[in-house]
């Protein structure tokens, strides 16, 4: 198959693509590239943000969850419910923490600043 007949059946097929997606939902093309329905998205049914990670020591623990309660804190609108659990396990200190913000969005805020 020649470059310029892929070209053109790709073109076919997003001409169908997009006429198939605009009658289906009954708006204009542009109009469904520029909108997003938030509450399907982001309906503040999971506002909190679960960390879990073995450290080598304590000390490194600590420091990590010392470094994660700041984050939360420059994320938070209201106060961000913070749990703490340090567990000896074999091979180092496992920390679990609990992150619970007032919403959804700054639960995912916290997440996306971690990675």
């Amino acid at each position: 198959m020649s470059a310029s007949n892929t070209q053109t059946e790709l073109s076919h097929s997003a001409q169908n693509v997009s006429h198939s997606s605009a009658s289906l939902t009954g708006i204009n093309e542009n109009e469904a590239c520029c909108r997003v329905e938030i509450g399907t998205v982001i309906d503040n049914s999971d506002c909190t943000t679960t960390y879990q990670k073995l450290f080598s020591t304590q000390a490194e623990a600590k420091t990590m969850f010392e470094k994660l309660v700041a984050r939360a804190r420059m994320t938070e609108s209201e106060p961000c419910v913070i749990s703490s659990q340090f567990k000896d396990v074999d091979g180092g200190i496992e920390l679990i923490a609990d992150f619970t913000f007032c919403c959804q969005i700054e639960s995912i805020n916290f997440q996306l600043a971690l990675r």
